[in-house]
């Protein structure tokens, strides 16, 4: 039994949509949160806590 191309195209789609939200939307936010994190960490080794 052949799939027609419209099947096949939205298999992949949904497949492409299900790795998007699942998998690298999270793991982007949380490296852009850790990223964030350890720059202020630097940016404090230099420069001192806030109101010091």
């Amino acid at each position: 039994m052949e799939m027609s191309p419209e099947t096949s195209t939205k298999r992949q789609e949904r497949r492409a949509f299900l790795l998007l939200t699942v998998a690298l939307f999270p793991v982007l936010s949380i490296a852009i949160v850790v990223s964030y994190g350890f720059a202020v960490w630097i940016w404090q080794m230099f420069n001192g806590p806030p109101g010091s």
